[in-house]
């Protein structure tokens, strides 16, 4: 029979408790019966109670015991301080173990504890698993809470988040009753506002719960909102002149002229923006601003006034200057403003007019020959053969088009609207084949893009004096490009082909990487109709629309490869969608034109991140007499839109905030006519400073651009 080393005595073997109430206790006697020292330890244990749940529900005097010698004894004394399960009443067994580093040898005795209701105020118990939250604006966040009721008896819970706009909380408040040793797990969803009411910050919360059965709690956490949106910037006006009236006369006038610069914060970050005026040719001026830099709050407008003189020579040319104000953001989590600067036009006029020193007779005849080389319709510049796409860039100085007679031109927009300037800057090239499509690089705008009718891709650099072509792409032999489409950071290019090909080029790489067994090729899909149209849809640059023949719509998910059918009525072999287009602030506003004549605005969030059927805003037939509408465009803004069709004409129209037509212009605004009422087959549009531009190419070989004040009063455009 083994030998016994430890003997434990237990006094008193049954005892009481009550929680809340005075501590109960009960001793324990240790005598060491081995023939060495030792020390020892106790470890009580409840029956019915989690091991895994860590409580302090006793306390041991002495934790541990020192050294004993043979026959010495040592007291322990265990006090409880609370129920080894909480909500437990009744009776329960207590295991005392006694053990020893030295001895291998252990003793154990049982306590019955009989545990009453107990009186204390119990505090629950709170826990957010997540406690710091992320979200952009418009967007759900849901905060989820883990309550206990460590107590004895039941209570009723009330529960509530503060801290957060009561606008922003779907259900800001909750009640519910603990068991005891009840646990529930409750989620609280906020909406977050639009960016105009959602400033980027974090947002301290804290959920509260009050019970009946104790002192309150909480727990706290934080939202922080993220940055979104952009910072316009724009001059007003961009051009100026000494002096600013009547400049054809002689006169002695040079009061400074002032530049306006205005910056529109339609982002949820407040921002602070400083100017710095760069001015490479070293022209004789100087220039003053009001303040070197102003805060910029969200949804607001704010502006510097930068004055600007400059001596006037008494006579010769008008001397022309070119200043640039480049705008810095402070910070610089959404970028820099958009564009990042502006070009500042001063022309200065001399003192004696050029006309006075020239002979009526010789200025006469001068002014006759000028004239005709001005004449938009005049055959000596331009296109030969009908215009089949123009795009503006991103700054609205320029323009592009590309035509049948294989041509690529360049245009300066102001030339459009100047009677004495010619509006062709030159030819980008000639590509060798038709022109289908053009489209410049974002951002720089410094790369053309031009796809042909034998189903090349051809890159154009315009930086320099003379544009340059860089590279071509080949997807397959006569398979006409007809849709081409950036990405925001302008690494991709995607082509969408008469074939039914979509495919994915990166440029980037493929620029960086000339040697043709170091290209990377293109990513692809094939779709069962010919493509006419692509466009991004939403901000991340993930979901692709691709339309074109048999009246298809489709959504292409680049991340997953996943394909999205778009509703649209049904269509045979002759039946096109022409055109699509996106608004770079309301991306998720689609608009689309067929050959049936109707012009539809479609709602893509709520099929593509509501998961619901693709919602249609408004739709119409009438825009152009039932004729095929062959583009459509959205202004950056998503207010305006500009359509052209086979009726020869340019519409505008005015959009509400929702995406509609406004009352006022159910019927649209004819902009312009082509000759003999030839089909357009592009228009683009741009919304600078107080006008808006819309540009056109036509099958009469003209590109046209036409401008026209904004329509702030309408109540979707901020003029």
């Amino acid at each position: 029979m083994a030998e016994n080393l430890i003997e434990t005595t237990v006094s008193p073997k049954q005892i009481k408790f009550k929680p809340g109430s005075t501590p109960a206790w009960f001793e324990v006697t240790v005598v060491n019966l081995s023939n060495r020292f030792a020390s020892f330890q106790l470890e009580v244990t409840a029956a019915g109670a989690d091991p895994n749940l860590v409580l302090d529900w006793y306390k041991i005097s002495p934790e541990v015991s020192t050294k004993k010698p043979p026959g010495d004894e040592t007291k322990f004394k265990v006090t409880l301080l609370d129920a080894p399960v909480p909500g437990f009443v009744g009776r329960m067994q207590l295991t005392v173990r006694v053990f020893s580093m030295e001895l291998r040898d252990e003793d154990r005795e049982i306590v019955i504890l009989n545990l009453e209701k107990g009186t204390g105020s119990i505090p629950l118990t709170l826990e957010l698993p997540v406690r710091e939250f992320q979200e952009y604006p418009e967007n759900p966040v849901t905060i989820p809470l883990r309550v206990s009721n460590p107590g004895q008896i039941s209570t009723n819970v009330t529960l509530e988040l503060i801290g957060l706009e009561r606008s922003w909380l779907i259900d800001g408040q909750r009640q519910l009753e603990l068991p005891p040793n009840g646990q529930s797990l409750e989620n609280f969803v906020c909406q977050i506002p639009d960016i105009s009411e959602a400033i980027s910050k974090i947002y301290p919360f804290k959920i509260k719960a009050t019970h009946t059965n104790g002192p309150p709690g909480w727990v706290e956490g934080t939202l922080e909102v993220l940055p979104i949106g952009v910072v316009e910037f724009n001059s007003n006006p961009i051009k100026h002149q000494i002096p600013t009236k009547r400049p054809w006369l002689p006169n002695w006038v040079n009061k400074p002229v002032t530049y306006e610069l205005q910056f529109d914060n339609q982002s949820n970050l407040r921002q602070e923006v400083s100017i710095e005026i760069q001015d490479r040719k070293k022209n004789k001026y100087s220039w003053e601003l009001s303040q070197t830099q102003t805060d910029i709050i969200p949804g607001k407008m704010s502006s510097l006034a930068l004055e600007v003189t400059s001596k006037r020579p008494w006579f010769g040319r008008v001397k022309k200057i070119s200043l640039e104000a480049e705008a810095n953001l402070v910070d610089q989590r959404l970028g820099n403003t958009k564009p990042s600067s502006q070009i500042l036009k001063l022309h200065v006029y001399p003192i004696i007019p050029l006309w006075l020193l020239i002979a009526g007779g010789l200025g006469l005849i001068w002014l006759a020959w000028f004239l005709s080389g001005l004449n938009p319709n005049n055959p000596l510049y331009g296109h030969k053969d009908a215009v089949n796409s123009v795009q503006f860039n991103g700054k609205n100085y320029n323009l592009i088009s590309g035509a049948n007679d294989q041509t690529l031109i360049e245009w300066r927009t102001s030339g459009f609207f100047r009677p004495f300037m010619n509006p062709e800057i030159g030819e980008i090239a000639n590509t060798g084949k038709a022109v289908r499509v053009i489209r410049y690089k974002p951002v720089d705008n410094n790369i053309v893009a031009a796809g042909l009718e034998n189903g090349e891709i051809q890159l154009f650099n315009l930086l320099g004096e003379t544009p340059r072509k860089i590279d071509t792409l080949v997807s397959g032999k006569d398979d006409r490009v007809l849709a081409l489409e950036f990405t925001d950071d302008s690494r991709f290019l995607f082509s969408g082909h008469g074939s039914g090909f979509v495919l994915g080029w990166d440029i980037r790489q493929n620029l960086d990487n000339p040697v043709s067994g170091q290209r990377k090729q293109p990513i692809g899909r094939q779709f069962d109709f010919a493509v006419y149209a692509l466009k991004f849809i939403g901000s991340d640059n993930q979901n692709l629309a691709v339309a074109g023949r048999f009246n298809q719509l489709v959504v292409w998910n680049l991340v997953n490869n996943s394909l999205l059918k778009v509703p649209y009525r049904e269509g045979g072999q002759d039946d096109y969608i022409f055109s699509i287009d996106t608004a770079q602030l309301r991306p998720y506003l689609l608009a689309t034109g067929d050959n049936q004549g109707y012009i539809t605005l479609w709602n893509m969030r709520t099929c593509l991140a509501d998961k619901k059927p693709c919602e249609i805003i408004d739709q119409w037939s009438n825009g152009h007499g039932a004729k095929p509408v062959r583009a459509v465009a959205l202004s950056n803004g998503g207010c305006y839109l500009a359509s052209a069709g086979d009726d020869g004409r340019t519409m505008l129209w005015p959009l509400t905030k929702e995406g509609a037509r406004s009352q006022k212009f159910l019927t649209g605004k004819e902009i312009s006519r082509s000759l003999n009422s030839k089909k357009i087959n592009s228009v683009d549009i741009n919304v600078l400073e107080d006008s808006i531009y819309i540009a056109s190419g036509s099958d009469d070989t003209q590109v046209r651009v036409k401008r026209m004040p904004r329509m702030g009063e309408l109540g979707c455009d901020r003029n």
